[in-house]
């Protein structure tokens, strides 16, 4: 077993990497790994200073042309095969007026989360579909908090402490599980499985999944 010093060396290697696949690729981005990856299953080592400070701006910024670039509205560092405490948010939020009030969704500016954590803020959960940069190919139904209590840092090292709600919350709480080696379908309502496609043709113009879960046979929160 690698010493923490070997670890964190090993850490930074990779990050690098994915520096100069952004830096070589014709619009900035870098592989995103798919399940099955380890990265996407190993627990994130805690970021403590492993990079530089240019190194780490330019490992967020080619996160962020990566996220972008999917399109996505968030990325955590174990989705480029780095399994640091490392993600970056950013929704545009740009979707119609009845889908946006019923998900409580709104503009979210771009941030990046630092050794993030979240606690469910009461009891009240709501389910939507989700999707995921590494599960390309398909949605499923996930039950979330509706609001949630984010801790952690800025890149800057500013303390993060707020209560956020809605699709904000979702973001929140699908990016941060990726830093505990979970994916979204191990939350999921596995009978609401669609191929996008499908989902596309069948469910994505309803506000909420009711007309999936009663033709689909799931429960509904």
């Amino acid at each position: 077993m690698p010493s923490g010093a070997q670890w964190d060396q090993a850490l930074r290697d990779v990050a690098l990497w994915i520096i100069e696949s952004g830096t070589q690729s014709a619009d900035g981005v870098a592989p995103i790994v798919q399940a099955g990856h380890p990265a996407l299953r190993a627990v994130a080592t805690p970021y403590d200073g492993q990079l530089s400070d240019a190194e780490l701006a330019a490992l967020l910024d080619v996160m962020h042309r990566t996220m972008r670039a999917a399109p996505g509205v968030g990325l955590a560092a174990p989705q480029l095969g780095l399994p640091v405490a490392l993600a970056v948010l950013e929704d545009p939020g740009s979707i119609s007026e009845e889908h946006a009030q019923v998900r409580e969704r709104e503009p979210l500016p771009f941030r990046v989360l630092v050794n993030p954590r979240y606690t469910p803020v009461g009891d009240e959960v709501v389910g939507f579909y989700e999707g995921c940069l590494s599960v390309v190919g398909y949605q499923a139904v996930v039950a979330r908090a509706r609001h949630v209590h984010l801790t952690g840092t800025d890149e800057r090292g500013a303390e993060v402490d707020e209560i956020l709600g809605g699709w904000s919350a979702r973001i929140v709480q699908h990016e941060t599980d990726h830093l505990a080696g979970t994916l979204y379908l191990d939350r999921a309502e596995l009978r609401s499985l669609a191929a996008t496609d499908e989902f596309g043709a069948r469910w994505a113009a309803e506000p909420r999944p009711a007309a999936a879960a009663r033709a689909l046979a799931f429960e509904l929160d």
